[in-house]
C-alpha cells in the first residue's frame, strides 16, 4: 500500500546473503531463447486483448465510494470536515447504518503534522481489532475528500453519561475503567501509543459496552524503551513527559487513564486552570488531593498512575497493563469475562432503533445533511501522498450478517459552553469545594504536533471527530 506504511531503511540493516532456495530461479541457458522477440509475441493475432478497468482487476473485491452511502444525519461538523450517519444502499450489507466522517484533502495536506495523522489513524484502524476499539469498515476517497466507514455506536459518549450523573460510583468506574485498560493494552501489545484518552473519545454501544475512538493523535512503531517528542493531545490529561517534551512512550496512557479515573470518580480532572499555562502549572508541580470519600484502594491506584515520575507510575514496566490490572482495585474483576463482554454495563442507552440519534448533540442532528462540494482540486503529485487509502473490512468481503450498532459526536458538558455563565456547582460535582475552577470546561486544550504550546489548538468535536 505505497504512501500508506512507511518503510524505513537504517544503517544496520543488511540483506541476508545467504538466500534460501525457495528465493532463487535457476536460469537453464538452453531453456532460454534469446532470439524471441516481445514485438513479434504482441503482434500476433493469436492474443486476446482485454482492457484493464475496475470490473476485471481485483473483481472479487467490493468497490465502494459516496455513491453507496445515503446520508442520514450530521453527527459532528469540524475545521477539517463533517461525520454522518448514513445507510449503505449497496450490496452484502445494504440497509446497514453507519458513520461516515469525511475529510478534506485541501485541508490536511497544508500541514505535514495533520497529513501524518490522518495516514496513521486509517493504518490504526485498519490494523486494529479488538472488542473496545470501533472497527472499520471501509475507506476510500475521490479526488477532493477522504472517507472513513466506521460502525455506529448508538450509545453516545461517556462523556455524555458523566455529565449526567455528575460521578460514577466506584463499581461504575471500575467497569469502564477495565475495558480501557484491556483497549489500551491491545494498542500497546501492537506498538501504538493512544495519547488522547478522555471521556469525549470514548463511546458506547448499544448494550453500554465501551468503544475507544478517534485514532488521529496515535504514535506507531512505539516499543519498549523507545521515545517520541511530538506535543500532542488534550491538556487536561496530558502526562507530564509530553508537556516537558523529555520524550515519552506508553507510560503517557497511564497517566491518562489516572486522570480519568479522577474524573469519573470527583466530576473534574485531577489538574486544571482559568487557562492552558495554569493547568500546565499545576499537572507539572500541583498537588494531588483526593477527595476523603474514595476508598484506599481507589485513593492508590489513582497516586500510583498519576506518579510524575515515570519509572515510579503503575504501568510504566515491561508488564505494563498487567501491572494495573493487578491491582486491588481490580481484585473483584474476572479479566476473561471483560474481554469476553460478559460483564453487566452499569447503564444501557435507551435507544429506539439501531439508527437512533437521540445520544447526539440536535445542533447536528436537525441539521440538513449534505455533504458538502469540493472547493478545490488537488494535483496529481499531491493525490499521491493519499495512495494506499482503500480498505475494506474482510468482514465484509467475507459476510456481512450483523448489522453494525455504533457512532457519536461531540456534546459539551452542559452549563460549561455558555458563554458569560459560570456554573460552579455543576452536576458535575457532588460538592462545591471539588471543583477548583468554575469554568474548566469551557476550553479543551486540545493540542496537535505543536511545536509551540501557544501556537495549536484544534477544534474538538468529539470521538471519532476531532478533525
Amino acid at each position: 500500500m505505497a504512501g500508506v506504511f512507511d518503510i524505513e531503511l537504517h544503517d544496520g540493516d543488511s540483506i541476508n546473503q545467504d538466500e534460501s532456495d525457495d528465493d532463487i530461479v535457476e536460469n537453464r541457458e538452453e531453456e532460454y531463447n534469446r532470439t524471441t522477440n516481445i514485438n513479434t509475441i504482441l503482434e500476433s493475432d493469436n492474443l486476446e486483448r482485454v482492457q484493464l478497468s475496475e470490473q476485471n482487476v481485483n473483481a472479487g473485491q467490493e468497490k465502494t465510494g459516496p455513491q453507496d452511502f445515503e446520508l442520514c444525519k450530521i453527527l459532528g461538523e469540524g475545521g477539517y470536515g463533517k461525520v454522518f450517519q448514513v445507510k449503505k444502499v449497496t450490496g452484502k450489507d445494504k440497509g446497514s447504518i453507519f458513520a461516515m466522517k469525511v475529510l478534506r484533502k485541501a485541508s490536511i495536506i497544508r500541514n505535514q503534522k495533520d497529513t501524518a495523522h490522518t495516514k496513521a489513524e486509517r493504518n490504526i484502524l485498519e490494523a486494529v481489532k479488538h472488542p473496545f476499539i470501533v472497527n472499520l469498515m471501509y475507506a476510500f476517497q475521490t479526488g477532493g475528500k477522504l472517507y472513513l466507514i466506521l460502525e455506529y455506536l448508538c450509545g453516545g459518549e461517556l462523556f455524555t453519561y458523566l455529565d449526567r450523573e455528575g460521578i460514577f460510583l466506584e463499581d461504575t468506574a471500575c467497569f469502564y475503567l477495565s475495558e480501557i485498560i484491556l483497549a489500551l493494552q491491545h494498542l500497546h501489545n501492537q506498538g501504538i501509543i493512544y495519547r488522547d484518552l478522555k471521556p469525549e473519545n470514548i463511546l458506547l454501544d448499544g448494550e453500554g459496552h465501551v468503544k475507544l475512538t478517534d485514532f488521529g493523535l496515535c504514535k506507531e512503531h512505539i516499543e519498549e524503551g523507545t521515545v517520541t517528542h511530538t506535543f500532542c493531545g488534550t491538556i487536561e490529561y496530558m502526562a507530564p513527559e509530553i508537556l516537558t517534551r523529555s520524550g515519552h512512550g506508553k507510560a503517557v496512557d497511564w497517566w491518562s487513564l489516572g486522570a480519568l479515573m479522577f474524573d469519573m470518580l470527583t466530576g473534574m480532572p485531577p489538574f486544571t486552570g482559568d487557562d492552558r499555562r495554569k493547568t500546565i502549572e499545576k499537572i507539572l508541580r500541583g498537588k494531588l488531593n483526593l477527595p476523603l470519600y474514595l476508598t484506599p484502594d481507589a485513593r492508590d491506584l489513582i497516586r500510583k498512575l498519576l506518579k510524575r515520575q515515570v519509572s515510579q507510575r503503575l504501568g510504566s514496566g515491561p508488564e505494563d497493563a498487567e501491572q494495573i490490572m493487578n491491582h486491588n482495585f481490580f481484585e473483584h474483576i474476572n479479566w476473561q469475562d471483560v474481554i469476553s463482554r460478559k460483564l453487566e454495563p452499569p447503564f444501557k442507552p435507551s435507544l429506539k432503533s439501531a439508527d437512533d440519534t437521540s445520544q447526539f448533540d440536535e445542533q447536528f442532528t436537525a441539521t440538513v445533511p449534505v455533504d458538502s462540494p469540493v472547493e478545490s482540486t488537488l494535483s496529481e503529485s499531491a493525490n499521491m501522498i493519499f495512495q494506499g487509502f482503500t480498505y475494506v473490512a474482510p468482514s465484509v468481503l467475507e459476510e456481512m450478517c450483523a448489522q453494525p450498532r455504533i457512532v457519536n459526536a461531540r456534546s459539551p458538558r452542559k452549563g460549561f459552553l455558555s458563554t458569560g455563565s459560570l456554573h460552579s456547582l455543576s452536576s458535575r460535582s457532588p460538592d462545591g469545594h471539588i471543583r477548583t475552577t468554575s469554568h474548566f470546561h469551557q476550553h479543551r486544550h486540545h493540542v496537535v504536533g505543536s511545536n509551540n504550546m501557544e501556537d495549536t489548538e484544534m477544534a474538538d468535536i468529539g470521538p471519532l471527530f476531532n478533525f
